[in-house]
């Protein structure tokens, strides 16, 4: 039993003491490289965040006890996220209570957002637009895209009373992850907690950001021409995605079939490239962030925090430039507000305009907008 209770007490946060002995001006061997294992963070990366939410999270003492500090309370959000493991597991490594460690995870997970969705995941502007369509015309060669769309899965256990509700086509519980991603793999849209029983037609068009691009107030670039291609008239800004999803005039997804013409094959082909992005992002988040990796044992509505935790941080971690500063946005976007009362979004009709469109794209990969790698025949 004292061996036991050794092994216990030794089980301490091995990188808050890490942390404080930094700040006490001593040097341990390797600690950058055990703080990037245990947290997901190296130590400059938990300072620079740890400055920004420290404030929000930190407690007063009381004439009975002290207050948990907030790079540990910090310590503890972070170790789940990075982990997933159970709140107990938690507890122990920290010598704090479980009932502890289930206030502090989704009170710090809110923190995390609300401190850094303003620099770092902003809605994005007309300037921003602009922008994400260059780059993916840069890195990608799909012309006027504003975003790669998917919707991912996020195992949960089965909340007490819910039936069917989050039983998705997997065999499993979840919730869905509906995300927008830019060229570099940084979220620009999320919308978290749909249920998992939804198809991602259905998540997309009841989120803020399906009916604000069904309403057309999401404040995308005007029409213009697609590279060298003039003579085809001028074309709207797009959102690439899989065949889950409707096809729209701002939203573009494969040809269905298997035996297509050339020109179809190509333009799936080039679409495909480009929405790959968004699959990536997905995996590197669920990489950096092991809570992905098992079923969560929480609330739906704290497992929505910690997925949107989850997703800041992403970015924060993805826009740190070389000298390791984080890349602050100097202007306010503007603000997408919900919209209300826009009828049944009908998701296998689409509009002629929309199947024009298309055509217009798949006539322009072929033609002008070819590439060497493409298929040939």
């Amino acid at each position: 039993m004292a061996a036991v209770e050794l092994a216990f007490q030794e089980r301490v946060s091995l990188l808050y003491l890490l942390w404080r002995a930094e700040q006490r001006g001593k040097r341990r061997p390797r600690r950058t490289w055990v703080h990037q294992r245990y947290h997901r963070l190296s130590l400059a990366q938990f300072e620079d965040l740890l400055s920004r939410v420290g404030p929000r999270i930190a407690r007063l003492d009381t004439n009975y006890r002290r207050s948990i500090p907030p790079a540990e309370r910090l310590s503890i959000c972070l170790r789940f996220l990075a982990t997933g493991d159970s709140f107990r597991t938690i507890a122990f490594s920290f010598r704090v209570g479980v009932s502890t460690v289930s206030q502090i995870i989704p009170q710090v997970a809110t923190a995390i957002w609300d401190c850094l969705v303003d620099d770092f995941m902003a809605v994005p502007s007309l300037g921003d637009w602009q922008s994400i369509a260059e780059e993916f015309q840069e890195r990608w060669h799909f012309p006027l895209c504003c975003g790669a769309l998917d919707g991912k899965h996020v195992q949960t256990k089965a909340p007490p009373n819910s039936g069917s509700m989050f039983y998705n086509y997997k065999g499993t519980f979840s919730i869905v992850l509906l995300a927008v991603v830019d060229a570099r793999y940084r979220f620009r849209v999320i919308d978290v907690g749909g249920y998992g029983r939804t198809s991602d037609g259905g998540i997309l068009a009841n989120s803020t950001f399906g009916q604000a691009l069904r309403a057309g107030t999401l404040h995308l670039p005007p029409d213009q021409p697609l590279p060298g291609g003039e003579h085809r008239g001028a074309q709207p800004h797009v959102f690439v995605a899989d065949e889950a999803f409707p096809l729209r005039r701002e939203l573009m997804r494969p040809f269905p079939g298997r035996l297509l013409p050339l020109e179809r094959r190509i333009f799936n082909y080039r679409l495909s490239r480009a929405r790959m992005i968004v699959e990536g992002a997905f995996g590197v988040l669920s990489s950096q962030w092991r809570m992905y990796r098992r079923p969560m044992e929480l609330r739906p509505e704290i497992a929505e925090k910690c997925v949107k935790a989850t997703c800041v941080l992403h970015n924060f971690l993805r826009c740190l430039d070389e000298r390791g500063a984080p890349a602050v946005r100097s202007v306010a976007p503007a603000v997408v507000e919900p919209l209300h009362s826009l009828g049944r979004v009908a998701a296998n009709n689409s509009s002629r305009e929309a199947v024009l469109v298309r055509e217009k794209f798949m006539a322009h990969f072929s033609a002008e907008g070819a590439v060497t790698w493409q298929p040939k025949e």
